[in-house]
C-alpha cells in the first residue's frame, strides 16, 4: 500500500526565518506521525510537479514572490480539487504580486509585528484539532504579526492574540492569529506562529501544527 504524500515547500525571496530548517525537520517528523512522507523542497518547477499527486502542502515561513506561472496555475487547481494547505508563519508575507493568494490561499496578508517578545495566544475555538490541546490562555513566545485586514468575517478563527500582554499591537481587541478556512476549495489552516527554532521543540506547538496538518488532510 502506497503513503499518500504532504509537501513542505520554504521558498524565500524576501526575509528568510534562521527557523526554516527546524521548521522543515519538524513538519517532516509530524508527517509521519500523521502517516504522511514528506517531500521538502525550494525548487517551484519540484513543488508544481509534486502538487497533483500530494494530499497538502505545507508553506513554511516563505517570503517574496517564490511561484511560478505553472505552479499558482498548478495550486489553485489543486485546492480547487479538495487538496490541503497549511500556512506557516511568514506564509502571510509571500506571493504579494498574486492577490489570490493572500486573500483565498491563506485568508490574509502580513502587515508587520512588534519585537519579537512573550505573550498571550487567546484560544478562541477549542473543537479543532490544532486548538483543542491548548488552554484558554496560551503563553508563547514570538513576533505577533499584524495584517492588512481583519479575516474574521471571511474565516473560522481559533485563536487571537491579547494585545494588552505585549507592546506594539496594532489591530486592537480583535486580533487573529490562527484560522482555518475552505475559500480556496480545499482545506485552508494558517498560524502566525513559528518564529523561533525553539517554537519547533515545543511540545504544545508541535501539536498545534500536527493538528493544522491533520484537519488540512482530512485526517482529523
Amino acid at each position: 500500500m502506497s503513503v499518500e504524500r504532504i509537501i513542505v515547500y520554504s521558498r524565500t525571496t524576501g526575509f528568510r526565518h534562521e527557523s526554516i530548517p527546524t521548521g522543515v525537520a519538524a513538519c517532516q517528523e509530524l508527517a509521519a506521525e500523521a502517516g504522511f512522507t514528506a517531500l521538502a523542497t525550494e525548487d517551484p518547477d519540484e513543488l508544481a510537479a509534486a502538487l497533483p499527486g500530494a494530499r497538502a502542502v505545507v508553506f513554511l515561513s516563505t517570503s517574496g514572490e517564490v511561484l511560478t506561472d505553472d505552479g499558482r496555475r498548478t495550486l489553485r487547481e489543486f485546492l480547487a480539487a479538495g487538496g490541503g494547505f497549511v500556512g506557516v508563519h511568514g506564509a502571510s508575507t509571500t506571493e504579494y504580486d498574486w492577490p489570490w493568494f493572500g486573500e483565498h490561499v491563506v485568508g490574509a496578508v502580513f502587515d508587520g509585528h512588534p519585537a519579537l517578545q512573550p505573550g498571550v495566544v487567546v484560544v478562541e475555538d477549542h473543537q479543532h484539532p490544532a486548538t483543542a490541546h491548548l488552554p484558554a490562555r496560551w503563553d508563547f513566545t514570538d513576533e505577533w504579526y499584524d495584517f492588512t485586514t481583519n479575516p474574521r468575517p471571511r474565516v473560522r478563527v481559533l485563536a487571537s492574540a491579547d494585545e494588552t500582554s505585549y507592546e506594539g499591537g496594532r489591530m486592537g481587541a480583535d486580533h487573529p492569529l490562527v484560522w482555518c478556512h475552505e475559500l480556496a476549495g480545499g482545506r485552508s489552516f494558517y498560524t502566525a506562529l513559528g518564529h523561533t527554532e525553539e517554537s519547533f521543540a515545543d511540545p504544545a506547538f508541535r501539536a498545534h501544527l500536527l493538528g493544522g496538518l491533520r484537519w488540512a488532510t482530512g485526517a482529523a
